[in-house]
């Protein structure tokens, strides 16, 4: 995600707790979340097909998808 998007999710925050955000902002403030919340969850996904367990005898085994 770009910087600037984050930078604007937290701008929202901030502004969200001096004032109540305008519908629009709310929108925005959603929007903007689902897609840092969509990033997040595949690059987690990426970061678990790469993960092995290594047995104590040695051997490897990928985590298997469930």
């Amino acid at each position: 995600m770009e910087k600037e998007k984050v930078a604007r999710i937290n701008e929202l925050a901030h502004l969200s707790k001096e004032r109540t955000l305008t519908d629009a902002e709310k929108a925005e403030q959603a929007a903007l979340r689902a897609e840092y919340i969509a990033e997040i969850r595949a690059s987690f996904g990426g970061m678990l097909e790469n993960t092995v367990i290594e047995r104590p005898d040695g051997t490897r085994e990928k985590l298997p998808k469930k």
